[in-house]
């Protein structure tokens, strides 16, 4: 699983120039699911997202997780990220899990987040989504979870 993380003061996705998710302060994650991963690397990617500290505390140090700051979590599904350019110019996404497998793990991936009690909206799956955003730093994480009987 891929993700890239971004700290927001806003985002938004809009679907056929309408708005159909947004959140205020927190986190646009860009989600991607490898043909590899089961729903022990989701699991492992939606508690780290859930906990990671990058707000700034009151010394400006990143020690506060979205959670700490009233802040919400955007999760758009984006296959695009398992993009390879080992040849050619044109990214070869082999390794992105296809449609039937990735729906309901990144479905998994919303519902996990939202257990461990942060608001989550997304975006439409295996749609053309518009995604807005004013990154906030900015700042923004890559975190790669490998099936470990794949590495």
């Amino acid at each position: 699983m891929i993700l890239v993380i971004q700290r927001v003061k806003s985002a938004y996705v809009e679907v056929e120039g309408k708005v159909v998710s947004q959140i205020g302060k927190g986190l646009l994650v860009l989600v991607a699911v490898k043909e590899d991963d089961t729903e022990r690397e989701v699991e492992w990617c939606a508690d780290k997202v859930s906990v990671i500290r990058i707000f700034g505390d009151e010394e400006a140090k990143m020690n506060l997780s979205v959670n700490d700051v009233g802040g919400e979590i955007l999760a758009v599904s984006q296959f695009t990220l398992c993009g390879e350019l080992k040849k050619g110019t044109r990214p070869s996404f082999s390794n992105a899990a296809k449609a039937e497998k990735a729906k309901p793990l990144f479905e998994f991936f919303v519902n996990k987040i939202k257990e461990n009690g942060i608001p989550v909206k997304s975006g439409v799956f295996q749609t053309m989504m518009d995604v807005g955003l004013i990154n906030d730093g900015p700042v923004t994480i890559i975190l790669e979870k490998k099936n470990k009987n794949n590495d």
